[in-house]
């Protein structure tokens, strides 16, 4: 990585990343988030089985994330979602819906059969663009 124009994030708020990445990259004013699991701070998925409390938590984290790397929710861009069950995407629409406000970033949902932490039923990866 050239690290004249790339800056990896790793939020002090968070627990270090348990594989080889960054919680995110800055490159000049974009931040590219990595997927985020629905983590509490010991390192354990919280609300198994529940969708809507893991996207909140999810939220939280990439409010940290971006917090570090000197962005805020407002200038999310682009976000993926990847949930295990996709007939629960009005849950993940409704905590959406209080983060970004009349926000709409563009965005992208696909159903996946599993992801990497059992018991997670939403991954969200983010990229946004810091004004000026």
């Amino acid at each position: 990585m050239n690290e004249e124009s790339h800056t990896q994030i790793v939020s002090e708020e968070l627990p270090v990343p348990r594989g080889h990445f960054s919680h995110a990259v800055r490159a000049g004013n974009t931040v590219y988030v990595s997927g985020l699991l629905p983590f509490d701070d010991a390192g354990a998925v919280v609300a198994p089985g529940q969708i809507g409390p893991q996207a909140d938590r999810i939220f939280e984290i990439l409010a940290r994330v971006l917090r570090s790397a000197g962005a805020g929710c407002a200038d999310v861009v682009q976000m993926t979602s990847y949930v295990t069950d996709i007939a629960k995407r009005a849950e993940v629409n409704d905590a959406r819906a209080r983060v970004f406000g009349a926000t709409r970033p563009a965005s992208t949902l696909v159903e996946v059969s599993a992801l990497a932490a059992p018991g997670a039923l939403i991954e969200i990866d983010a990229i946004a663009v810091i004004p000026g």
